[in-house]
């Protein structure tokens, strides 16, 4: 039979490590759209008019190849956050990604938090509209997919 010992510090312990996970800074990839214009290729951070995202989601590489880890402070704290978050999926019920953008969006105003809440169903809507527009509906489309590209870069969702 195996015998659990329970400290009296291990709750706060939890406690402070569940506040921790979801108040620490997470340096989330940002967006990067494909911008044309007059023929020229741009790439940037805020959307344009017809941008296209790009996934530019960097490479972890190899760890461990000289016996040392040498992942950097960024993938040793996704990682962290990761197993934090599988390991507490049961009671909250989110994925990882979920809580990356909860952990991004935790210190907005609670009004910026409702409208990024709002554009993350709006933008899916506002993108399909845009690819399947023909014409002068087309021109119209990419206007407002830029708007609310445009917002959501804004509020810093």
């Amino acid at each position: 039979m195996v015998e659990v010992l329970v400290n009296a510090k291990m709750p706060r312990l939890l406690v402070a490590a569940l506040f921790a996970a979801l108040v620490l800074p997470v340096s989330a990839q940002p967006k990067v759209y494909r911008c044309e214009t007059n023929g020229r290729v741009a790439y940037s951070d805020a959307p344009c008019v017809g941008a296209k995202p790009v996934d530019v989601t960097p490479t972890q590489g190899m760890d461990r190849m000289g016996g040392q880890s040498r992942k950097g402070r960024e993938v040793q704290n996704d990682e962290f956050n990761s197993i934090f978050d599988s390991a507490t999926g049961p009671l909250h019920g989110r994925s990882h990604e979920d809580m990356n953008v909860m952990r991004r969006r935790v210190k907005l105003p609670t009004s910026d938090q409702t409208q990024c809440t709002r554009l993350d169903g709006e933008l899916p809507q506002i993108e399909e509209v845009a690819a399947r527009a023909t014409g002068a509906a087309k021109a119209q489309a990419d206007v407002d997919l830029y708007k609310a590209r445009k917002r959501f870069f804004d509020l810093k969702c």
